[in-house]
């Protein structure tokens, strides 16, 4: 038996596997090149450390490479290394039997997927177990052959099948060290993805895109043709082995990283920060990310690209892995390189498990640092930053709870305290006066609609600093923040507004408790009339110069949210605000008199509904029948004059 060919089948389950793998399971043909390059890159690895623990292994490790050779002719491609190579043993149990162990419950769980189509199931998390990259070669060639000595052996080993349901097997006396797999070609057939992998730009395509920092040398034969038209043979590297997240970061110059930016992000300027990372321990990678000097263009569009590509040993896996970078961090480009994942079959899918989870925290938390870091030692640089992705990094606000206080911490805004230069939550709190419990803010769709708002009179006669929130995300985030460093955020266009001092308070008192018995009836009369637009009429103590301004409960939604919702086509129900009256403005006065002289005029009613009108226009909202306030107010203007 040890002398000849012996024929060998695949168990059923096997075979059906294999066929599901052939055809279903891989999106793009073209990996299967980057699987037995991987492959050879871990042969290379394990032999290196076999010779380093075991010192009477008779091994070479000078010249440790893959080689890549085509035969036109035949149109074979053959990838070979000169790595630790396999014995008879495990040829039949690494590649003799497919994914060994759990192959019968894998199909089981294929056949209970009711109502899908078994060649699509593949594609779901159920293959995430298997790791039978080999077999991908399948879709490429008609029969696959396999020559192997594993280092300190004697004989090799020959595998062979078309994957059709049996392989054969038989010793090879003068095998070279390592691994060598050729592939018999399938005919080209562009519609079904099948190049001609034998093309020396098809081969140096896909090693450049998935192999081109495999640690290794990727070696192939090409012709070259000087001047005279003769024909010589040379052997070339195709990869760059330039991996500089995996060298030190002394050895690597700057110029280095801003090429390399520019090459994975399409970008024609220089990276504003360059983010490195290693953990080491029980889980190890390495990440090299950049933050842009500017805001790409498709930055808010929803078929935009977001993610960082992702490495396994140096093995391209995929562009913009979005498990690994939240969506409101989009905009970071870069390359995370783990030792060890749990990927499918075919590479292309992370599954949700805990070290991909334990990677995307701390990915977020070192970008979140390094911003702060360049808050506190570059502000110019961060203004840059915050310039540019300030709106998208506050989407995190809203859904990412874990970092909302890092998020914060890092957030600039518009203010009062300066019309030119924007303000940051601890800035904020360090210019706060004696007593104020509360960080004042108010949303708007601009800075000039918000500071020529009735709800500022108050706070700027009485000089208290405001944030001026005038992004659509500020609606969604302040109010389920609540709060920074014990401060609680409160809208100045919301609940009731106490400004005054104790000594202010006691002067005010008698006052005030005179304007509520001399308003009374007036209040009551008004809240009744414009019950279909308010619930409440009241006296402010915000207002110092306009007739009136309209202010929601303190927990009521603000329109401008509940406009959003609507926008989304969410069924959100009229939600009714708080007029509230200055008890000094000459209109208000005037209106009391009147209503004491005269409470059956019809045109007070009028006159009600104006005020409301123009409280609401001040605050930039929307007449729900501006016609009708058109012509109301026309009216009144003609009978003035």
């Amino acid at each position: 038996m040890d002398t000849q060919v012996e024929t060998l089948e695949f168990e059923a389950e096997a075979r059906q596997l294999l066929q599901l793998m052939v055809h279903s399971i891989y999106s793009n043909k073209d990996t299967f090149l980057r699987e037995l390059i991987s492959n050879a890159s871990d042969a290379l690895d394990k032999v290196r450390l076999e010779a380093f623990r075991d010192k009477d292994l008779d091994v070479d490790t000078s010249d440790l490479h893959i080689d890549i050779e085509v035969d036109k002719a035949q149109r074979t491609l053959t990838v070979r290394d000169n790595g630790i190579g396999m014995s008879r043993n495990e040829v039949v149990q690494l590649i003799g039997t497919i994914a060994k162990s759990g192959t019968v419950e894998f199909l089981h769980k294929l056949k209970d997927l009711k109502g899908k189509d078994a060649a699509a199931a593949p594609s779901s998390e159920l293959i995430g177990q298997f790791g039978v990259g080999f077999y991908s070669t399948f879709m490429v060639a008609d029969k696959v052959t396999l020559v192997t000595r594993r280092a300190g052996e004697n004989r090799g080993v020959r595998w062979e099948s078309s994957g059709a349901g049996t392989y054969t097997i038989e010793p090879v006396d003068d095998a070279p060290q390592g691994t060598a797999v050729t592939l018999h070609l399938k005919p080209e057939d562009k519609e079904d993805q099948l190049f001609d992998y034998t093309d020396e730009w098809k081969i140096r395509e896909i090693v450049k895109r998935y192999s081109d920092f495999i640690a290794w040398p990727i070696r192939m034969e090409v012709e070259r043709r000087d001047s005279d038209g003769n024909v010589t043979r040379e052997t070339e590297t195709l990869n760059s082995m330039k991996a500089l997240w995996a060298r030190p970061k002394d050895s690597v110059a700057e110029d280095e990283y801003k090429e390399f930016y520019k090459h994975i992000s399409h970008d024609w300027t220089d990276p504003l920060e360059i983010i490195r990372m290693q953990a080491e321990g029980t889980f190890e990678y390495q990440a090299l990310l950049f933050i842009p000097s500017r805001a790409p263009f498709d930055l808010f569009m929803r078929n935009r690209k977001r993610g960082v590509q992702l490495y396994v040993k140096r093995v391209f896996i995929m562009d913009d892995c979005e498990e690994l970078m939240p969506e409101y961090l989009r905009f970071v480009k870069g390359v995370v390189d783990a030792q060890d994942l749990s990927l499918n079959v075919s590479r292309e899918m992370l599954q949700q498990d805990r070290q991909i989870q334990l990677m995307r925290r701390r990915l977020v938390k070192k970008v979140l640092s390094t911003v702060k870091d360049m808050m506190t030692n570059n502000r110019d640089r961060y203004e840059t930053f915050w310039k540019e992705f300030g709106r998208v990094v506050k989407e995190g606000l809203v859904n990412d709870l874990e970092n909302r206080d890092s998020i914060l911490e890092i957030a600039s805004f518009e203010s009062t305290s300066d019309p030119e230069k924007p303000t940051t939550l601890r800035q904020y709190l360090e210019r706060m006066k004696d007593g104020q419990q509360h960080i004042y803010y108010m949303t708007g769709e601009s800075r000039a609609i918000i500071e020529s708002s009735p709800h500022m009179e108050a706070f700027r006669a009485k000089g208290f600093e405001v944030l001026l929130l005038t992004d659509p995300v500020d609606e969604v985030w302040v109010e389920p923040a609540g709060e920074f460093d014990g401060k609680r955020f409160q809208s100045i266009a919301k609940g009731q507004v106490d400004l005054d001092t104790e000594e202010e308070k006691k002067a005010a008192e008698a006052q005030r408790d005179q304007q509520q018995k001399d308003f009374a009836d007036l209040l009551a009369w008004m809240t009744n009339t414009l019950e279909t637009e308010v619930k409440e009429v009241r006296l402010s103590s915000r207002l110092t110069s306009s007739a009136a301004c309209i202010v929601g409960d303190a927990h009521d939604i603000s329109p401008t949210l509940e406009k959003m919702y609507r926008a989304m086509g969410q069924d959100m129900p009229h939600t009714k605000r708080i007029l509230e009256l200055n008890p000094t403005h000459p209109l208000v006065t005037s209106l009391q008199k009147a209503f004491d002289e005269r409470k059956d005029d019809p045109g007070l009613a009028e006159t009600a509904e104006l005020i409301y009108g123009m409280a609401l226009l001040a605050e930039g909202g929307e007449l729900s029948d501006p016609s009708r306030f058109i012509r109301v107010l026309s009216d009144r203007l003609a009978r003035s004059l």
